[in-house]
């Protein structure tokens, strides 16, 4: 059994405390700061074995040094990273597998928002740790990779099973919603959704994680073969890919 527990880190990050009970096996995913992230694991834990990282982004890695060098963890991350992220002990490749514990973990290369991140997905535990490419109600930012790059690593993490659970990078959900409802707005589920998320924000609670299913409902960068959404964008003949570059766009400017 994986234990994940949720840290806020920083304006709006989030990282991810792991425990495979079996072993005992402890990891954190992607350590935005050392101070807040050491006291949770100080309060559960009082060991790290594992530095996971999605990516090379200073507010993912903030405390992988610090975390080392006081626990001794081995960092974990993309290949492609290695270098990039310092003092790197892992490094993996697209459909590697990576073991925490009895808690296997497949690698998914899925660049766009920077060209070596990865997600973890675990089949058995149902969840991935998608970084910021896929977010709640919405997708991250294109930085060094291609729009072709960033829908095809959506295209991967939409075709998982539907009841993974995907914990993301940030707290954006709120302000994604609003844009997708601007878009989207013939979709009931979404809006019931923004509600719920709205309650949960006012009484501080994170809007993660979420099904995959919730996302394939409301998640507009995953609903770019919808014909309202298509419409809406004048573009009723566009493909998947045409429609995915003019939404985030859009977003980009919202």
């Amino acid at each position: 059994m994986l234990n994940i527990s949720i840290i806020k880190c920083l304006t709006d990050n989030y990282s991810y405390l792991l425990k495979d009970e079996i072993t005992n096996t402890v990891g954190i995913v992607d350590p935005s700061e050392f101070t807040t992230v050491d006291k949770e694991i100080e309060k559960k834990y009082k060991k790290l074995d594992f530095i996971i990282n999605t990516h090379h982004h200073d507010d993912h890695i903030g405390g992988n040094l610090e975390l080392k060098e006081k626990y001794n963890s081995k960092i974990v991350c993309s290949f492609h990273d290695k270098g990039v992220i310092k003092n790197t002990d892992i490094n993996l490749r697209d459909g590697d597998k990576f073991s925490f514990g009895k808690t296997d973990f497949q690698v998914i290369h899925i660049p766009g928002h920077t060209l070596g991140h990865v997600a973890f997905y675990s089949k058995g535990a149902k969840v991935i740790f998608s970084g910021d490419t896929l977010f709640s109600l919405g997708c991250g930012r294109i930085f060094e990779g291609s729009f072709e790059q960033m829908f095809s690593s959506i295209e991967k993490i939409k075709n998982l099973p539907t009841d993974t659970l995907i914990y993301c990078g940030h707290e954006y959900t709120e302000k994604n919603g609003e844009f997708a409802i601007s878009i989207d707005d013939q979709n009931k589920i979404l809006k019931e959704r923004i509600k719920n998320v709205a309650s949960k924000i006012k009484q501080g609670l994170p809007s993660i994680p979420v099904s995959l299913k919730d996302e394939l409902d409301t998640n507009i960068f995953l609903r770019c073969e919808n014909q309202k959404i298509k419409s809406k964008l004048q573009m009723d003949n566009a493909s998947k890919l045409e429609v995915f570059t003019k939404l985030r766009n859009l977003k980009d400017q919202f």
